[in-house]
């Protein structure tokens, strides 16, 4: 089954271990995570969003955060050039056609807490030049562009002035706004600043596990209604109340989601090399056994097709015409 995912932290790991490990053997071609390009490939993966994940509460490895995004791109860049017979950087229309033209995967860049941009535009720009091409305007601090849903406390908060620029920004530049990890009143912001479609790339729905990272019902209709997309998410905290992650509980939330907001808003964020405890998906090579279940529950093919990688890889098109 072709595979899109729109969210996984492969880059921060391979980051942090070859910063802890020097010699370490493991890489974007071959590693021990939860994904590596020998078994995207194996399982037919279209596409991956690989995010660049930051984490303001803990010290930088390099002089400050920024820093650190940029030595990412640079590892990322580097793999794709050293594995360019499975891999090659998307970050327009052309690139993503050239790449599965050539029966590679499409790599694209995102960045998770921007964060990091720490009120400087300019900032921005140099991320958008390198290719990224999906932001993730918070993680679970409070920043620069707005507030977190990080245990209720800013549920209500609206986005900064300087998000508000971003977002504007953002647009012009072609650079996917994600609402992952965005408070609900950040969420309410962007829909109505945003002229284009936005994503929620590793979120689930509030009304079957109810937590704060999680989209309501209305959330859920009104970014499929501005034609943007969200991305399930494999944590067993945002699936289900006793935080196992489980594939029985994967498609309920897709159910729901599909029963508020259409089948075409579906898609995956698995967040994989993010998330750990008792995963019934313990990696790329486990994505079958979702298909499956999918279909056992009465799905068709074509609509797990839609899932899995249809609706994304429209959705792409679309953004980028």
């Amino acid at each position: 089954m072709k595979t899109i995912d729109l969210h996984v932290d492969t880059l921060m790991r391979l980051y942090q271990l070859k910063h802890k490990e020097p010699n370490t053997k493991e890489t974007l071609l071959k590693n021990e995570g939860h994904l590596d390009l020998k078994r995207m490939d194996k399982a037919g993966y279209l596409a991956q969003f690989f995010a660049i994940y930051l984490d303001l509460g803990e010290k930088a490895i390099e002089k400050n955060h920024y820093e650190d995004a940029l030595k990412m791109v640079e590892l990322f860049k580097e793999s794709c050039n050293e594995y360019n017979s499975y891999i090659g950087q998307a970050y327009n229309k052309e690139t993503f056609e050239e790449a599965k033209n050539k029966n590679k995967m499409a790599g694209i860049l995102t960045i998770e807490e921007a964060g990091i941009l720490e009120g400087d535009i300019n900032r921005f720009y140099r991320l958008e030049e390198e290719g990224i091409k999906l932001m993730t305007l918070t993680w679970n601090y409070e920043n620069c562009i707005g507030f977190p849903n990080y245990e209720w406390k800013y549920q209500n908060n609206g986005l900064k002035d300087f998000g508000k620029q971003l977002v504007k920004e953002m647009n012009e530049r072609d650079v996917l706004i994600d609402v992952s990890h965005l408070s609900d009143g950040g969420f309410k912001d962007v829909l109505e600043l945003s002229k284009k479609p936005f994503v929620a790339s590793h979120s689930n729905a509030r009304a079957v596990c109810n937590h704060p990272r999680n989209l309501t019902d209305e959330m859920i209709y009104q970014l499929a209604d501005k034609g943007g997309i969200i991305g399930l998410n494999f944590a067993g905290a945002f699936l289900r109340e006793d935080k196992l992650s489980r594939i029985e509980a994967m498609v309920r939330h897709i159910k729901h989601i599909e029963n508020k907001g259409g089948r075409g808003c579906l898609s995956l964020g698995s967040d994989f090399d993010g998330i750990g405890g008792d995963l019934e998906l313990k990696g790329v090579q486990d994505m079958p056994k979702l298909s499956d279940a999918l279909l056992k529950s009465g799905y068709s093919e074509d609509a797990v097709e839609m899932i899995f990688y249809k609706n994304a890889e429209r959705f792409l098109n679309s953004f980028w015409s």
